[in-house]
């Protein structure tokens, strides 16, 4: 099962050229600066931009040399930033419009969609009376009661405050578990694509400059987008005990272990880590008479400049697992951080995102 998308669109100033494969299911994010074409790439998925190029779902050719399959034509949910619900329906009957639209082949489980994205309590609720989170989980709903085969997500969460965004990212995680079909979900958001996306397309100018695998892209060094701030590493973990007393919990990576905020998540639960640069720092030998609990042996692989010529951006490698450590130049120099270089690794913060 996989997607295929070749697009080649022009405008003035601007030019699509993409050549994709990417999985048949999971979240696939769509990472870039506005004006990237990120946008413009989804469009051309949906049919709504007619550009050379072919375009295969699961084995499904939507497009190619020969066909073109009009929008209303393609079995897929498109989600905007804005939720675009109907004012004068409350909630039943928006998703009721969805089931409407539905094609040929098994109807969606309407009860099992509300359940999942939590619209019970808002039926009856006309769309003024919600918050902007639960628009946008109406909007959701109503895409899957479509039955699509693709769903189409783009920057859900850009016009909403970061409350309503910590509200709704839960929801989209339970998207990202237990949906069958893909997902490809445009952001500019480095939080968003770490908590959500499988897959990651990292876009620039128009053109695919990575792809593959979320942790391993993620942990790239030599993509012309910089994050800066948001620069860090993304990986699997499994909780292997909560310490009640001191209310932490220890986590096992490829890599040895870490002690983080305990959450609540079970032991034996696999969880999704993200370990921001800015929070790795870097010694030559092991000191235990630090605050920092997390230290870990690991060899520098290799550095590259960020933005500000101050900055070094350092890969790294603990075990099985890739880290990201961001310095000064001068800290990089002193320390002699070339690459092969075997060092210790303190991580000041570690986030559990799901």
């Amino acid at each position: 099962m996989s997607i295929a998308a070749q697009f080649r669109l022009g405008y003035p100033g601007f030019a699509l050229d993409v050549d994709l494969d990417l999985p048949g299911r999971g979240v696939t994010a769509v990472f870039g600066q506005s004006g990237c074409g990120k946008t413009t790439l989804l469009r051309c998925i949906a049919g709504l931009e007619r550009s050379a190029g072919r375009l295969s779902i699961n084995g499904d050719t939507w497009q190619d040399a020969g066909a073109f399959v009009a929008t209303h034509r393609r079995p897929l949910g498109y989600v905007f930033q804005d939720a675009r619900l109907f004012a004068h329906l409350d909630v039943a009957g928006n998703l009721d419009y969805g089931r409407r639209r539905a094609g040929p082949g098994p109807a969606a489980d309407r009860a099992a969609i509300v359940d999942l994205l939590g619209l019970g309590p808002l039926l009856d609720r006309l769309p003024e009376r919600l918050s902007g989170g639960e628009q946008q989980r109406v909007a959701i709903a109503r895409a899957l009661l479509t039955a699509p085969r693709l769903l189409l997500l783009d920057e859900p969460l850009a016009a909403l405050d970061l409350a309503r965004k910590q509200e709704i990212l839960p929801y989209l995680e339970r998207l990202r578990d237990e949906l069958d079909i893909p997902v490809i979900y445009v952001s500019h958001a480095a939080e968003e694509v770490a908590r959500l996306a499988d897959h990651l397309v990292v876009m620039d100018g128009g053109r695919a400059v990575a792809q593959g695998p979320l942790a391993e892209t993620l942990a790239r060094i030599d993509l012309p987008i910089r994050l800066g701030e948001d620069a860090g590493a993304v990986f699997a973990a499994t909780v292997a005990e909560r310490d009640a007393e001191w209310h932490l919990a220890r986590v096992e990576f490829d890599g040895g272990e870490l002690w983080v905020r305990d959450s609540g998540v079970p032991v034996g639960r696999r969880v999704r880590v993200r370990i921001l640069a800015r929070d790795v720092s870097i010694a030559n030998s092991r000191h235990d008479d630090v605050s920092i609990m997390n230290l870990l042996p690991a060899t520098v692989v290799a550095h590259a400049g960020e933005d500000h010529p101050s900055v070094v951006l350092l890969q790294l490698r603990v075990g099985g697992t890739t880290l990201l450590a961001r310095l000064t130049r001068r800290s990089a120099q002193r320390l002699d951080l070339a690459p092969g270089r075997e060092v210790w690794v303190q991580i000041k913060a570690v986030a559990l995102i799901g």
